[in-house]
């Protein structure tokens, strides 16, 4: 490895010491379906972000409520104590494509239709009010 690249990967690994975040790979749903469950979450603050979680119709949310769990759960794990009601909200939340498992149906007169099954990979960033007030 070159001077220059580890360097960055210094700088890109103590950046990742100060961020917050959860993952969730190959999850068994379109990338579609999933962007809009995040997309009623992302800003919202923690708590209320759960509730709506909790009560939404959509297959996905379940999902999507336990990795939230899972990044607070990392948030109390770093800073070493509880969070505060009000305190965390959801900065960044993003859905990307994943593998996408491609079959066959038989269909009429010899073809063959294509059917595609998509997965998805979910980052959900969580940070505290204080920590960005600090920062302006």
């Amino acid at each position: 490895m070159g001077a220059r690249k580890k360097i960055s990967a210094i700088k890109r690994k103590e950046a990742l010491k100060t961020m917050y975040f959860a993952k969730l790979q190959n999850v068994p749903s379109s990338p579609r379906k999933m962007r809009l469950v995040v997309d009623l979450v992302r800003g919202m603050e923690v708590n209320k972000a759960l509730g709506v979680l909790k009560f939404s119709s959509k297959g996905a949310a379940a999902k999507v409520e336990k990795l939230l769990r899972s990044a607070i759960a990392n948030w109390e794990m770093k800073n070493e104590r509880k969070a505060d009601a009000g305190e965390l909200y959801v900065s960044k939340v993003f859905v990307d494509c994943g593998t996408t498992l491609k079959r066959m149906r038989p269909a009429p007169q010899g073809r063959g239709y294509r059917i595609r099954k998509r997965s998805n990979h979910i980052t959900l960033f969580v940070d505290s009010k204080s920590n960005k007030e600090d920062q302006k």
